[in-house]
């Protein structure tokens, strides 16, 4: 249960998966909604947990939602996938039906990464897409940075990816891009990102890693709508519903962190206002009080659960 296989055969893990349904505590029963279904690791555990859960999963990767419909379909209806954005999650839970528990994962699932046309990874030299929900009229992050001026590239690798030398990376890009030669592979960004900026004594990650992140982040819209997500699912939780996040981004983090606290009641506004101005209220006990990540064994077995932080609260 714990491995799937993603994309290419490569074993597929679900984050934290031990810490996450400890605190979903998904042997209460009920429906649980899984934003970001990915492959149904976290589903397939949640459903395992009591024979009266159900999970509905969202996820906006129609190849992820067809392969996790093949693994959890021994579930019946128990398991339901849609399509769509987990921000958009009101439209897929029926009005007054009692929910016990929302997860999201917000990181990129192992298909994702291993399938080398949808431009994800630089290892693989692939057209330079990086949507989440491929077949979207949305713009791919190629065509992204042709239209994009230099300081805005810059920017967004800058704030997104947290890239101290985002300027002269974007330099590079327009000007490759004025000469007539736009940056349309993965291959040709992560070596022009190398040969800009070089790797640096005692770095570990290829250099072009934080720019794919803030290209990613960019072009699939990943922090618009992430505060009201929260308070929007809150909302959805019966009494005693936990919500659950997994983020591998810091800005990511900070969001759910801030509004769980908002909700916790934590006015978040400046103290020289003389009225709350942030919404808060007293609707969930927050259940983490500091980011729980892995550990080192899981992190052994599973690289990418390195820079994953979870975080929950319980609706009161």
């Amino acid at each position: 249960m714990a491995t799937l296989m993603g994309g290419m055969g490569t074993p597929h893990r679900p984050v934290l998966l031990k810490e996450t349904l400890e605190l979903l505590d998904p042997g209460r029963g009920g429906l649980f909604v899984d934003g970001t279904l990915g492959l149904g690791g976290h589903s397939e555990a949640i459903l395992e947990a009591n024979d009266q859960t159900r999970v509905l999963g969202i996820d906006r990767d129609r190849d992820a939602l067809a392969f996790a419909r093949r693994r959890l379909e021994r579930f019946g209806d128990r398991f339901k996938a849609v399509h769509g954005n987990f921000k958009e999650i009101g439209e897929f839970v029926d009005e007054g039906c009692p929910v016990s528990g929302i997860l999201i994962d917000l990181g990129v699932s192992s298909l994702q990464f291993d399938s080398a046309e949808r431009g994800f990874s630089f290892r693989f030299d692939a057209p330079l897409d990086m949507r989440m929900n491929s077949d979207s009229d949305e713009e791919t992050a190629a065509e992204l940075l042709q239209r994009l001026s230099e300081e805005e590239i810059a920017n967004i690798i800058f704030e997104y990816g947290e890239e101290r030398r985002s300027r002269r990376i974007a330099r590079w890009i327009v000007e490759r891009r004025d000469r007539g030669e736009p940056i349309t592979t993965t291959g040709g960004l992560a070596d022009l990102v190398a040969r800009a900026v070089g790797f640096r004594k005692g770095e570990q990650i290829h250099p072009a890693t934080r720019t794919f992140q803030a290209l990613r982040i960019a072009v699939n819209r990943e922090l618009e709508g992430l505060a009201d997500f929260v308070g929007t699912a809150v909302d959805l939780l019966q009494t005693d519903g936990r919500f659950a996040a997994i983020s591998f981004h810091s800005l990511e983090d900070r969001i759910v962190k801030q509004e769980l606290r908002r909700l916790a009641g934590q006015c978040t506004c400046d103290l020289r206002l003389p009225v709350c101005q942030c919404g808060a209220r007293k609707a969930v006990e927050v259940l983490t009080r500091r980011p729980i990540i892995a550990n080192e064994f899981e992190v052994s077995e599973n690289p990418r659960a390195r820079s994953a932080k979870l975080r929950a609260g319980r609706k009161l």
